[in-house]
């Protein structure tokens, strides 16, 4: 997700523009103010664990992201879709599964033209 280390506050920022997530949704679902995020993600504010622990659930992201920005990006992704699995109901794991097979078979197609 980042490639340099960064501050609480961009992290946080560039996370919730990566999930599509405006200020106000954000601010709503966590149950905090949205002045209260903005200071979070613009003037160094660092939140208590409950908020940061919501921070973390509604974003989908990884506690790592935050402690370890410099991790690599892929390790990051991984286990961010591994999260979202566990988010899902039996119908959306059959779609998930089923457009995953098809991607894998699309790639190996791919590589066998090649």
């Amino acid at each position: 997700m980042h490639n340099n280390p960064e501050t609480f506050g961009e992290i946080l920022k560039s996370a919730r523009q990566n999930a599509g997530i405006t200020i106000e949704a954000l601010a709503d679902k966590v149950g905090i103010t949205e002045r209260y995020l903005y200071r979070l993600e613009n003037e160094g504010k660092i939140p208590k664990y409950a908020v940061l622990y919501k921070l973390i659930r509604s974003l989908a992201i990884s506690a790592d992201d935050f402690f370890y920005p410099e991790r690599p990006a892929k390790a990051s992704e991984i286990e961010e879709v591994g999260r979202m699995l566990c988010e899902c109901d039996q119908r959306s794991m059959a779609i998930v599964k089923a457009t995953i097979k098809a991607a894998i078979e699309s790639q190996s197609a791919d590589y066998q033209k090649s």
